[in-house]
């Protein structure tokens, strides 16, 4: 299979890299549970900051009439 320079490069199947969560303990684990939903709000920030982007660019570039 051939790639060109314009083809976006192939994506992974998950972003996330598993935690073994075996050798945690209950505080590290909660730790973690933290860290993650800290990640999830940032996430959705970024998905509302580019939903409103686009937003506003469909509102400049629509057609007239």
């Amino acid at each position: 299979m051939s790639f060109s320079d314009d083809d976006p490069p192939p994506r992974k199947k998950s972003l996330l890299e598993p935690l073994a969560l075996d050798a945690l303990g209950v505080e590290e684990l909660t730790l973690y549970i933290s860290e993650l939903e800290a990640e999830i709000a940032r996430v959705r920030g970024a998905i509302a900051a580019k939903r409103a982007h686009a937003a506003a660019a469909s509102l400049f570039f629509k057609p007239p009439g």
